[in-house]
């Protein structure tokens, strides 16, 4: 239960925060979001299961309202708070802005930082051995690495070391100012497998003072791939354990999304028939290396094991060159609910106790490498460049383990998309053959929901079409006891601050006339005064449009003409200047795109966001929805497109006092069943429909 105590604190807190925000207005809805999560945090609703969704509108202020509601709260249990995000923006708005300010004006002492994979950080010993070391030896640092640096990537590398050196740089990718070649990077950066704490001269890498320093944070500002990539590890590994954490999941409509690539793999065949015999050669020289006797032992069955498995390879090669399957244009084939042929199942079992049995051996030579290492018995700069090299093989094995498990299991008891794509080179041909989970929800109720000490998921876009349904069942929180869901509206004037208009068309988007036809009608919806934003379903649609209006002498800015930050640099500098300013852009820039004020007075929105299900896992879950007697079309196509619909008609208006228009040009949205529902979950804007 809340304590009088802490509803004290709470509101006292909120008056400090209210009393220097300059423009702070009192919003019941923040209210009654604080006070929601504060009651959810502190088991109101349920003693066990602590988990509050909520969507809550732009302008809401929902980081100040998880902040009052979560903080003072897992302060007094002495939890950690460990907020994720999906978006960079949003990390650095917490850590530069919102986070500095809420500590000053609380009351609260409180320390917190921003939480950064291992890979965002250089090991300084291979840096040390990249700069002092020859191009040889650089070569054999890297086995990815297929020829030397460059004079320019080399003249980098000396420009990190010297600043790392000399204590101007903290060894981190982040904070150096220009950019860093991906080659250089993958010289220097710290891994998990040749970074080892327990090493005296490890302990003052980067990466393991991030990693002290984070023991002594109360906040923990993360994203949604490195919490993934602590669960992946059972929780408590890179970050807090999960039962000792309180969980703001910000952003939480990527969730799913990203668990699901998260959890996928792939693989080729003949590439990895060739970096197998690689890796033969690698374990030969690592055996010499080591010190005890066991080494060669494993040696002798890793090289058994790898033997093995590219003998089934080999088969599994000869099957895929010989097999009749239906390839689409891109090269690619499904297999229809993830089923595998017969005999392709019974080479992934051999497959895949080969590559168990390859990864363990490997395993136990490199643990014993490290084992040498503190003991006195090989010098660090010995062992460090083969311990690089075994962490990239093992991390190799591991997504090979991990696909040909998934095909030997056939992924019983959860739905998986599975399908070849056929690969053409100049000399050879190849197969990538790919695994991916459909539903993910179970992941996350057993690795996250149930786990942890409570959570806040938020997002301006949870809910589609009026119901929570859709998000809570991708999510794992269907039937969940003790979930609270709560919907908040925006403080904005919508009536008053913004129209809503659908012209007439005779012309149906799906129709190959359309882009001729938005070409045709869109100049009479620019207002080239002013600031205008014009969004697309394609990147083909949207470059016929620009090529037609081109012709009519419009200026247009066009995204992928140049980086998006340059995009919307010259965007601003064009409004600055009372040029007016014309943005193309698709679905990309619907979400995240911050413009407000005079930046963006016109959107124009082309066609409903629709995602074509061209993509084996798109269509191996309308598969399945089709299999279990549903319509994919309306259970998932239409429940996203309302979602991105609402996320791209949120571009116009950012803050309270914002003005402008809203043009969709699409007569679905009044001629069909789905489009009037779809109208429905649009903020009240004042509606000028032209039917």
């Amino acid at each position: 239960m809340l304590s009088d105590t802490l509803k004290t604190t709470i509101r006292k807190i909120h008056k400090h925060v209210a009393d220097n925000l300059s423009d702070y207005r009192p919003r019941s809805s923040q209210n009654y979001l604080v006070a929601e999560i504060a009651k959810t945090l502190a088991g109101e609703y349920h003693k066990k299961q602590r988990i509050c969704v909520i969507e809550a509108g732009t302008g809401t202020g929902k980081s100040l309202a998880y902040c009052l509601g979560a903080l003072p709260l897992a302060l007094a249990q002495k939890k950690k708070l460990i907020i994720s995000t999906a978006t960079v923006a949003l990390q650095e708005q917490l850590i530069s802005k919102e986070l500095p300010f809420f500590k000053k004006h609380s009351g609260l002492d409180f320390k917190f930082d921003l939480v950064k994979g291992r890979q965002r950080y250089i090991c300084a010993h291979k840096l040390h051995n990249a700069v002092n070391g020859d191009s040889q030896t650089q070569m054999e640092f890297m086995p990815t690495l297929s020829s030397p640096l460059s004079v320019m990537e080399t003249k980098c590398l000396q420009q990190l070391y010297d600043a790392y050196t000399n204590k101007k740089w903290q060894g981190d990718r982040d904070s150096w100012a220009d950019t860093i070649p991906d080659r250089v990077w993958g010289l220097i950066a710290c891994d998990k497998h040749a970074c080892q704490r327990q090493m005296k001269a490890h302990q003052t890498c980067p990466f393991q003072l991030a990693r002290q320093r984070l023991m002594q944070m109360d906040v923990l500002v993360i994203n949604h791939s490195l919490l993934l990539a602590d669960l992946d590890l059972g929780g408590g590994k890179i970050l807090p354990e999960p039962d000792n954490s309180i969980y703001v999941i910000d952003e939480a409509h990527h969730l799913a999304h990203i668990t699901r690539d998260f959890s996928s793999a792939a693989a080729t065949i003949k590439g990895t028939i060739d970096w197998l015999d690689k890796l033969t050669k690698f374990s030969g020289k690592m055996a010499k290396v080591l010190v005890g006797q066991k080494a060669i032992g494993q040696n002798f069955k890793l090289c058994d094991s790898i033997n093995d498995t590219n003998k089934d390879l080999k088969v599994v090669r000869d099957i895929l060159d010989n097999a009749d399957f239906n390839y689409s244009k891109d090269d690619t084939y499904r297999f229809e609910h993830g089923e595998i042929p017969e005999s392709l199942h019974t080479k992934a079992k051999d497959i895949s106790e080969a590559t168990l049995d390859a990864l363990r051996c490997l395993n136990k030579m490199h643990d014993t490498l490290v084992q040498d290492v503190s003991d006195g018995d090989i010098k660090p700069y010995v062992a460090d460049p083969i311990l690089g090299e075994s962490g990239h093989y093992i991390n190799r094995l591991e997504q090979l383990n991990k696909l040909w498990y998934s095909y030997a299991t056939k992924g019983e008891g959860t739905p998986h998309a599975r399908w070849i794509k056929r690969l053409e080179y100049k000399n050879h041909h190849d197969h990538l053959l790919s695994d991916c989970p459909i539903e993910v929800g179970y992941y996350l109720k057993d690795k996250l929901w149930r786990q942890c000490a409570g959570a806040v998921l938020c997002s301006a876009t949870l809910t589609a079409l009026g119901s929570f349904d859709h998000f809570a069942y991708e999510s794992g929180l269907t039937k969940e006891e003790g979930v609270k869901y709560l919907k908040v509206p925006s403080p904005f004037d919508y009536p008053n601050q913004a129209t809503l208009h659908i012209p007439t068309s005779h012309i149906e988007p799906t129709d190959k006339e359309f882009s001729d036809h938005l070409a045709k009608v869109l100049p009479d919806h620019l207002n080239t005064q002013h600031a205008n934003l014009v969004l697309f379903a394609s990147y083909w649609q949207m470059d016929h449009v620009v090529k037609a209006l081109r012709a009519k002498n419009l200026d247009i800015l066009v995204q992928g003409e140049m980086s998006r930050e340059a995009l919307l640099k010259q965007h601003t500098k064009n409004i600055d200047a009372g040029k007016g300013s014309i943005l193309f852009g698709t679905q990309s820039l619907s979400e995240g795109l911050d413009l407000p004020g005079k930046y963006l007075e016109n959107l124009v929105i082309t066609k409903i966001p629709f995602a074509v299900p061209t993509s084996p896992i798109e269509e191996a879950q309308a598969e399945f929805v089709q299999s279990k007697g549903g319509n994919p079309f309306l259970s998932i196509t239409v429940p996203d497109a309302a979602k991105k619909l609402v996320q791209s008609c949120g571009r116009l208006l950012r803050k309270e006092n914002d003005q402008g228009r809203i043009t969709i040009l699409d007569r679905r949205l009044i001629t069909k069943r789905y489009g009037k529902a779809m109208l429905d979950t649009l903020p009240p804007f004042k509606r000028q429909i032209d039917y």
